[in-house]
């Protein structure tokens, strides 16, 4: 994944679209928490504080992804797999909080297809999570070019597909959120003070 954005001119393309990326992820949650604590009001599905909780879980997962943007990772590796361990571990703690959240929501606020969708996805997102921590934490060369046979290509090929399959697993869990927030609608009130 992060191979993507290492070389210029792609690296500045690849920070860029990183950095809008997690704002339109820090957009998206906080949609989601609002949506969350005004179905809250009614249902009283879940606690307040849960859901604060995960928006903030969220927020440090979209906090990970700028400094994955910012540190390319040949330049400053350490704070470049530092910043892909909290986006990527953060961001499955999120959609996995978001996925029971749902659940507790059904069947007034949600269905139990799209709970199940969004824990298959969860799930698939945990599972590839692991591997790609172990197997990153075994290649002892930070390099680009990779070719077959060579040392820690095993490792790099196996945590560079679970890093890609989480990343997507990202994309359409936050895919499934269209039809909840097919529902808001933006009321911006204006008041005038007179002194």
């Amino acid at each position: 994944f992060s191979d993507t954005g290492t070389k210029p001119p792609e690296s500045g393309i690849f920070g860029f679209m990183i950095n809008i990326s997690a704002l339109l992820g820090v957009i998206t949650m906080y949609i989601r928490y609002l949506l969350i604590e005004k179905q809250n009001q009614s249902s009283h599905f879940v606690r307040s504080s849960c859901n604060r909780f995960s928006l903030c879980i969220g927020l440090m997962g979209c906090t990970g992804m700028g400094i994955v943007a910012s540190f390319q990772e040949l330049s400053v590796p350490s704070v470049h797999d530092i910043g892909a361990l909290v986006a990527f571990g953060s961001g499955v703690v999120y959609i996995t909080l978001q996925s029971i959240i749902s659940y507790k929501a059904c069947p007034q606020w949600n269905t139990y297809f799209v709970c199940h969708v969004r824990m298959a996805i969860s799930v698939i997102s945990c599972v590839a999570f692991i591997p790609m921590i172990v197997f990153a934490s075994r290649i002892s060369i930070t390099k680009i070019d990779w070719t077959p046979g060579e040392k820690d290509y095993t490792y790099h090929l196996v945590s560079a597909i679970c890093e890609w399959t989480v990343a997507f697993g990202f994309i359409f869990f936050f895919l499934t959120f269209i039809r909840d927030f097919q529902v808001v609608s933006l009321r911006i009130s204006t008041e005038i003070h007179e002194d």
